[in-house]
């Protein structure tokens, strides 16, 4: 469950983070706006409060996303990305570069200060979270119950002054949703329940202290809660605390919109002809004798600041209307902000293009089974003998030949290995007689293809394997994303210690393969006892015969792109499979496996002897999972 925490924080953390700083951003345009707006009407800027904090619950990609699902400009070519794309990009995901400050992508000092840390901060991060939204969550339910107990216990008015009034008014109004009346005995002030079938609880010691002109200002403040849908409007931001109850700025949104919709009632009841004094006194009357609700969704009379509110009542002060120029300004404002996501995601031709490269982890190495799109036609195996082992030796030999593919001693799993090009931890699913059934394979194509063969790229080679595993072993697979534990190999603090190639001097009086012939570049020998002696050779098979040394996938981070000669003592391998350089360079293992444990450990060697180093490091591999095999059908 840690691992699994630690790899689904580590890829989505960039996303809520930018999340984050998107809402965040548009909350502090539409503060900016609120601000402009300050004389005009309230519910406008209520509007736009509310507009904020939905915008938690809708991420920018969600957008961008649709965007790139409108007709376009698909497959237009693009040299470079457009300045303005770019500063949009930058700018809607500050934080996509969060990953390369992960132990992967650090350096070797700090990888090993934070790798031991980190698969617990996710963990930590999600229990506060679900303890703090469990809290607001419970918080706010139990208000909902206050009001919900309430509610039942009222009992519905048939008749009376006060039902009177209020049908008056729902006329007067043209309200197209009628609001029940409901007589409570509760000292909680009047106010709205209930989001699509609404009611008025109405507490009955109001009815004996207030005159009729009274009620009617109180009944109209809380009509237009219901024709608004305040209660509705409420309930959202109440999921927004929820989900985000460690912002601060949501808390503040709350105070924001109670004040404004409050603003935004009394405003409707002033222009609705009620006399100001006789709306200042219902108002304080109603404070007087009943207690605030004690829910954001039962929307009332007394919340936000009473002092402020009566005061500009009685002062008389008109609320001035939109004029044209606020309302373009809006009116923009509402356009930015839906056109820029689209349109990003509509123009944007990373994303669009039909050439462009997938993604790739910089650890992962080449994808399992690419090809170019633009190479020949792969030959087919014509014939293929597949038969157990019978050698009795630890002798492995795996390479293509002009007219086919040779395999001898191999098990099923260093097969699909190189067919697929990954090393023995990027495989599951495997039975155990893959790894320890061992068979001769020789597939030749037929006598059309010889000529094909020469040109053969390596992907096009692994392609072939593959055919054939699948042919012969019923092989079938899928891929999937996992973190596993790597090793990346680097150069040690006291500098390289390998000699770069140089064919004139050692190539022609060099190693012998196993046909007695002397190799060239790109030869490979090692023995059971642990003995590795290599001539012009890639770090990259370096790194191959590690990972299957290790059980650990070895990633190349030395930055040499060069051939090198070296001789490398490691520990006896004790019977367990060299890996192979690619198919079609040649390789060779001979010797048994009855060597001693003497030598030095894996990580000594390569520090003492070539200068490099291994360090333990996680990243998110491509994993073959297998799916069905069988036992090779008879030739």
């Amino acid at each position: 469950m840690m691992r699994y925490l630690s790899f689904l924080g580590i890829h989505t953390g960039p996303a809520l983070a930018n999340h984050l700083w998107q809402s965040t951003a548009f909350l502090a345009a539409v503060w900016l706006l609120t601000l402009a707006l300050r004389r005009n009407e309230a519910r406008v800027r209520y509007w736009l409060w509310l507009a904020a904090s939905v915008k938690f619950l809708l991420p920018f990609s969600l957008l961008t996303g649709l965007g790139r699902l409108l007709p376009g400009p698909r497959y237009l070519e693009v040299q470079a990305p457009a300045p303005v794309a770019s500063a949009i990009e930058i700018a809607s995901r500050p934080f996509s570069g969060f990953i390369s400050a992960s132990p992967v992508a650090s350096t070797p000092h700090a990888a090993r200060l934070i790798d031991p840390a980190l698969p617990w901060v996710p963990t930590i991060l999600a229990v506060v979270w679900v303890c703090g939204a469990a809290i607001v969550s419970l918080m706010w339910y139990l208000r909902w119950r206050q009001v919900a107990a309430a509610r039942h216990r009222a009992t519905p008015v048939e008749q009376g002054r006060e039902l009177n009034i209020l049908r008056r008014l729902e006329s007067t109004t043209r309200a197209t949703v009628r609001v029940a009346l409901l007589r409570s005995q509760e000292t909680t002030e009047p106010g709205i329940v209930g989001i699509f079938r609404p009611a008025l609880l109405w507490p009955q010691m109001l009815s004996e202290r207030l005159q009729d002109e009274h009620i009617e200002a109180i009944l109209a403040h809380e009509l237009s809660h219901a024709r608004r849908h305040d209660n509705l409007a409420a309930a959202l931001h109440m999921v927004v605390e929820a989900v985000f109850w460690f912002h601060p700025a949501v808390w503040w949104m709350e105070s924001r919109m109670l004040d404004e919709r409050e603003r935004a009632c009394d405003e409707a009841v002033i222009c609705s002809a009620a006399r100001p004094e006789i709306y200042a006194e219902s108002l304080l009357m109603t404070c007087r004798f009943c207690v605030e609700s004690p829910s954001l969704c039962a929307a009332g009379v007394t919340g936000a600041d009473l002092r402020s509110r009566v005061a500009r009542i009685l002062s008389g002060t008109g609320v001035q209307r939109l004029s044209a120029h606020r309302k373009l300004l809006l009116g923009t404002a509402a356009l930015l902000a839906l056109a820029v996501p689209l349109a990003f995601g509509l123009l944007h031709p990373a994303q669009t293009a039909p050439a462009a490269a997938p993604a790739k982890s910089p650890l992962s190495g080449p994808a399992p089974g690419t090809m170019d799109p633009a190479a020949a036609k792969v030959p087919d195996f014509a014939v293929a003998s597949i038969k157990p082992d019978k050698s009795g030796t630890n002798m492995v030999r795996i390479m293509f030949g002009p007219d086919g593919f040779t395999a001898n001693n191999v098990p099923v799993k260093l097969l699909i290995r190189q067919a697929f090009n990954v090393n023995d931890d990027q495989i599951a699913g495997e039975p155990a007689w893959a790894s320890s059934s061992y068979f001769d394979v020789d597939a030749k194509v037929d006598s059309a293809d010889v000529p094909a063969m020469k040109n053969l790229t390596l992907d096009q080679r692994r392609q072939m394997i593959r055919s054939l595993l699948e042919d012969r072993f019923a092989l079938k697979t899928h891929e999937e994303t996992k973190e596993l534990p790597v090793y990346v190999l680097v150069i040690a603090k006291g500098g390289l210690k390998m000699k770069e190639a140089k064919p004139g001097d050692t190539y022609p009086s060099g190693l012998k393969g196993p046909d007695g012939q002397h190799g060239g570049a790109g030869m490979m020998m090692f023995d059971a006892s642990g003995q590795i002696t290599a001539q012009g050779v890639l770090v990259s098979n370096l790194t191959r015969l590690l990972s299957q040394q290790t059980g650990r996938t070895v990633i190349d981070k030395t930055g040499l792109t060069g051939k090198y000669d070296f001789s490398l003592q490691l520990p006896p391998m004790k019977g367990m499979m060299p890996a192979p350089p690619a198919p079609g360079s040649g390789s060779a293992a001979g010797g048994d496996d009855s060597g001693d444990d003497a030598g030095p450990s894996i990580f000594t060697a390569l520090q003492e002897q070539l200068g490099l180093k291994l360090e333990s490091q996680k990243a998110p591999l491509p994993l073959i999972v297998i799916d069905h095999i069988e036992q090779p059908s008879a030739n």
